[in-house]
């Protein structure tokens, strides 16, 4: 629980008490940035989501989701049908943070020939 304490301190993600570090780990984990990131494509189902974020399991991808939501970066939605229909989307917020990842993403991805060939050159000087 958020105190008034913590809310009149500044924030600074490298001071270890600073809650926004929290925050960082969800946003920049793997499976908290491939989440935000396949959301920004739009409102997913949680089966749907998972096979949009390959590799995550059924357990990661929940404990993700839940943190995401406590950070008020995603809005879940159940509807009383049955069976149950569970939706996630981003919240305005997480719209924002989601959109910086991508750029990151797509930066990434267009330098993947750079990274590549530097990983060849440290390779062959550690061998």
């Amino acid at each position: 629980m958020t105190t008034q304490e913590e809310r009149d301190l500044p924030y600074d993600v490298f001071s270890r008490a600073c809650p926004s570090r929290g925050t960082l780990e969800h946003v920049t984990g793997r499976w908290g940035a491939l989440t935000l990131g396949a959301l920004y494509e739009g409102r997913f189902r949680f089966n749907e989501l998972r096979r949009r974020v390959d590799g995550v399991s059924e357990k990661m991808l929940s404990q993700t989701l839940h943190a995401l939501e406590r950070d008020g970066l995603v809005h879940r939605e159940a509807q009383p049908t049955n069976p149950p229909r569970v939706d996630y989307e981003l919240t305005p917020l997480g719209r924002e943070v989601a959109g910086r990842l991508i750029a990151l993403i797509e930066y990434l991805e267009g330098s993947m020939d750079q990274v590549l060939a530097a990983r060849e050159r440290y390779d062959g000087r550690v061998a």
